[in-house]
């Protein structure tokens, strides 16, 4: 289905992607990505990098006259940043910095310097992701479904929110505010956090939530451990810069309660035919299968890894201990990580619409879409007979 790969390093002259698998007949222009690339880059706690560039998409193949023709998508992004380092001796870096890529890069490639590493581990590959997602996000627009995300964490700073506010509120009243939480009675104390980490020279971790609201019971599978959708999603939101976990719904917070309380029971509506869940505990999933109600996710970044405050490492090239030297970067990450996480959780569920759907155009694919099996007692006949497996 959906394939993409990114390319380019953080102070290279640009990043690019190509994206595979989207049908033809999706309308699409720069300005449908330009906003997702603008949203990663706002963010209280953000370094001087942010003040630098200045993100914005070239399309240079797939889409023809603002349609998508079903053919590779290719994306470009120049780094304005790149001027800087164009004609510029580079540094011996030879200190590896705890946290980051540059010794198990070192050791996996056999670097003779660390920025090599450095260079494509950073977290400025995102900018290429979000790019992918905010394609997928108006894919998936198509179909009604909608992809958001919140902060309900900084440090140790926990925001509470009311479990009765709804999901696309919460998206709403997110980005009225520079640390992106639904709570707006817990900014300040946010603010405060990473105010004292800037003076502390230290940084701030989190934890987030990303939803899909109006996701069709039937995606993904039970009957492959790589078609599972909530497998995919976890290994799409860890495979995000300085995410250490990953858990759908409650999924921590159950694992400590007896199962009656954690399994979300299934009843029939008013009209009698529809079945429904008065409560969403699985978060979206059941046998890694969506099951209509929203998906949730939720994620840990770790405080990121480079620090003002220098941690002790060694040499490589003397042998002997030596502190970390520090590169610009930001004190907390977490409100811009939000768009990247959406981006991902939106790439994860197109695939899985278009493995469901098949279809090479957008005209294909909506009446396959307006079939699909439902919840309900009319979409789910049963024979009610005894069977045999039948295996010799």
């Amino acid at each position: 289905m959906i394939r993409f790969l990114t390319a380019g390093e953080s102070h290279g002259p640009m990043l690019t992607a190509i994206i595979e698998g989207l049908p033809a007949g999706l309308p699409l222009t720069p300005e449908d990505i330009n906003g997702e690339l603008a949203r990663r880059q706002q963010g209280y706690g953000s370094g001087g990098r942010m003040s630098i560039e200045q993100d914005t998409v070239r399309i240079t193949s797939g889409v023809m006259n603002g349609v998508t023709t079903g053919a590779p998508i290719a994306l470009l992004v120049e780094n304005r940043d790149f001027k800087n380092w164009r004609e510029k001796d580079i540094d011996a870096m030879t200190i590896p910095r705890p946290g980051h890529a540059d010794l198990t890069g070192a050791i996996k490639y056999g670097y003779r310097d660390m920025r090599i590493a450095l260079e494509r581990a950073s977290a400025r590959e995102t900018t290429m992701r979000v790019a992918v997602g905010a394609i997928c996000k108006k894919l998936l627009a198509e179909f009604g479904i909608v992809v958001g995300g919140y902060v309900t964490q900084v440090g140790d700073v926990k925001a509470t929110i009311d479990p009765e506010m709804g999901y696309e509120e919460r998206f709403r009243l997110a980005e009225e505010n520079d640390v992106r939480c639904p709570a707006h009675e817990s900014v300040e104390a946010m603010h405060e956090a990473i105010r004292q980490i800037k003076i502390d020279k230290d940084t701030l971790g989190g934890i987030f939530e990303v939803i899909a609201l109006n996701v069709p019971a039937g995606l993904g599978s039970h009957v492959h451990w790589d078609r599972r959708l909530d497998a995919k999603i976890v290994a799409a939101m860890v495979s995000i810069h300085a995410m250490k976990g990953a858990e759908i719904g409650e999924a921590f917070d159950n694992a400590g309660k007896p199962g009656s309380q954690v399994h979300d029971a299934i009843g029939l509506s008013s009209d009698e035919d529809h079945l429904i869940r008065r409560t969403n505990r699985a978060g979206g999933t059941e046998g890694g299968i969506s099951t209509g109600e929203p998906i949730v996710a939720r994620v840990a970044m770790k405080p990121i890894a480079t620090i003002l405050k220098s941690l002790e490492s060694v040499n490589l090239a003397t042998g002997a201990a030596e502190n970390t030297v520090f590169e610009r970067s930001d004190f907390c990450a977490l409100p811009r990580a939000i768009p990247i996480g959406e981006a991902m959780m939106a790439i994860v569920i197109a695939d899985a619409l278009l493995e469901k759907l098949g279809g090479d155009s957008i005209g294909e694919m909506k009446p396959r879409f307006a079939s699909l099996r439902q919840a309900r007692l009319s979409d789910l006949p049963m024979d009610n007979v005894e069977w045999r497996f039948g295996y010799e």
